[in-house]
Order: C-alpha cells, then structure tokens, then sequence
C-alpha cells in the first residue's frame, strides 16, 4: 500500500483555490472519517504530551480533526470529573473508557466510565497482576514515562476459557450498570489452541454476544496472522470498535507482546497492514467509533505522529 511521509502530508493539506476554501469550509470530522464516522484517538498514543500538558494536547487534537478520545486508564494525575471537563472545553467526546476490569471493585471502573461520558468499557489484557506492578504502571501513564512489560505466561486452552468466564461477568455487570463490556486483543490471543485454531476464537465462542462485544485492534491481529474482514463475517454483531494502527514489516505472524518477538510500531501508512480490505469490510458490521493508535518506537514526537496518522485516514474518506 501507499505510504505517505510527513512531507506529503504538508503538501497534500496546502490546498489552493475555490475548491480549497469550499473544502475548508466543512467540518474536519464529516470529511476525514472512512467509515462515515468521527475519528478518534486512543490517549495511550499522546501519554506524554497529554502528562505535560493536557488541556492543550487535548485542543491540539481537535484542532487537528480529532473528535474523539478513548481514554487508556489515567487521566494525566487528575481526577476524573477534572479531565472530563478538559475533554468538553476542548469540544472532544470520550464514548470508550479502558479500565483495569481483571478483578478488584467493578463499580468503582463503571463509576469512571460514566463519569467520562462513555458507554463502552473496555479491558485490554484481563489477566490479573501484582498490585506493585498495577502502581508502576499507573505512575509511568500519569508521568508519560515508559510503561514497564509485565511477565506474561502463553496462555492454554484452559486459560481462555476461565478469561471467558471473566468476561461474562464483567458484562453482565456492565450491562446492570448502563454500559458495554468489550474486549480489546493485542498479539497474544491468536496462539494456537489444541484444535488448531486460535485463542482469540474461544473467546468470541464462549462469551454472550449480547454482553461481550469486541474493539478490533487490527494492527495487532494482522501482526498475529489474523483478519479482521474474516472475523466481520464469522461473527456478526460482536464487533462495536476499530483500533486503527501500523506496524514495521515482521518476518512472520507473532504473538510474542512483550519479549525479543514484539512487533514495531510505526506511523500509520508506512508499515505493512493494508486498510484498503478493512475498511471495506468493516462499512457494514455494526462499527460505531474507530480509534487511532500507535505502538513504540515514535521517530519524531508523539503529537506529530498523531497528525500523520489523522492524515493517513483523510485518504480514504
């Protein structure tokens, strides 16, 4: 596919002319949106100019076409009503909320997800850890520092199925309390299972599709030898949200998330998944909000990749 450089980007916005100044006139989000709908961006993307500064990162994302935010578990040291009203003034919705839903007090992670206007609340890897490594964590989100990897065991089949379980908890939970339980992959899910098949499809098979839906962070399944347009219509109806990401080449599919095999992030446009098929496929399975999202390393600034990857999707509208 067609990468585009930081340059092209430059001169693909000096618009000049009538055309130009009719274009301009229209709203960002009703124009740079490949599934007709706002783009948004997951805040793990921004960590650390969202630490040093968030009430201006927050406005710089709006004003580079941003209309939502999915928030990644911390909110720069602030309480939560606090961000909140940093999201309105910057004139930003926040519809999903990740939360740390493996164990502890649910209520309380709801709580936060309404407290932030979203309906969706989302877990990223529900498996439990230790409270030390919990905290580390939270301090490197809230100081934009580099979040430490956990040790993570491959999980079996046995594994997947108590993770199932979990996730029917949490979403009749979450369903009690006015929201939607949805469960966001990375690489890991994808090992195979006795059967042959991959982790990820015990989970999708073992949950209650009305309680568990799913955010589809496509650069990582495509990275694990998984495809997205192929779950679309294996499942129909589980899938609610797109994580939109790119990753450097890698020799073959890995689910290796945190040693030597974890894949490198790049900008969106200048690694190797090919969103031409996804976005085709995705146009009519229910999606309701797409999330950019990038992966270490970032050649220049965490900002500035934000701004290639808002105009990497304006070619597709």
């Amino acid at each position: 596919m067609n990468a585009i450089s930081r340059r092209d980007f430059l001169s693909r916005t000096a618009y000049a002319g009538a055309g130009a100044v009719a274009l301009s006139a229209l709203p960002r989000a009703s124009w740079a949106n490949p599934l007709g709908l706002p783009i948004g961006i997951q805040l793990y993307a921004v960590s650390k100019p969202l630490h040093d500064d968030p009430a201006g990162t927050l406005k710089e994302l709006y004003s580079i076409g941003y209309r939502e935010v999915e928030s990644a578990g911390s909110q720069a040291g602030m309480t939560t009503e606090a961000f909140r009203k940093l999201i309105d003034d910057a004139g930003l919705k926040c519809p999903s909320a990740h939360l740390q839903l493996a164990e502890g007090d649910l209520g309380k992670q709801f709580d936060q997800a309404h407290a932030l206007g979203a309906h969706y609340a989302v877990s990223s890897v529900l498996r439990s850890f230790s409270p030390e490594f919990m905290k580390a964590v939270k301090a490197a989100m809230d100081s934009g520092g580099k979040i430490p990897a956990p040790k993570m065991a491959p999980m079996g089949l046995d594994d997947f199925k108590r993770t199932a379980e979990r996730m029917n908890v949490v979403g009749k939970a979450a369903k009690a309390a006015g929201l939607q339980y949805t469960y966001h992959n990375h690489n890991f899910e994808f090992v195979k299972m006795p059967d042959g098949g991959p982790g990820y499809d015990v989970l999708l098979k073992e949950t209650d599709p009305e309680l568990v839906k799913f955010e589809v962070d496509c650069g990582w399944m495509v990275v694990a030898g998984g495809n997205p347009p192929e779950y679309f219509a294996k499942y129909p109806g589980r899938f609610r949200m797109l994580h939109i990401k790119d990753f450097k080449p890698v020799a073959a599919p890995t689910t290796d998330l945190m040693g030597k095999g974890r894949p490198l992030g790049t900008d969106l446009g200048t690694g190797f998944i090919d969103y031409g098929p996804i976005f085709a496929a995705a146009k009519s399975v229910g999606i309701k909000h797409i999330f950019v999202e990038q992966e270490a390393p970032f050649a220049v600034s965490q900002m500035a990749s934000a701004k290639v990857d808002y105009a990497y999707l304006q070619k597709w509208s």
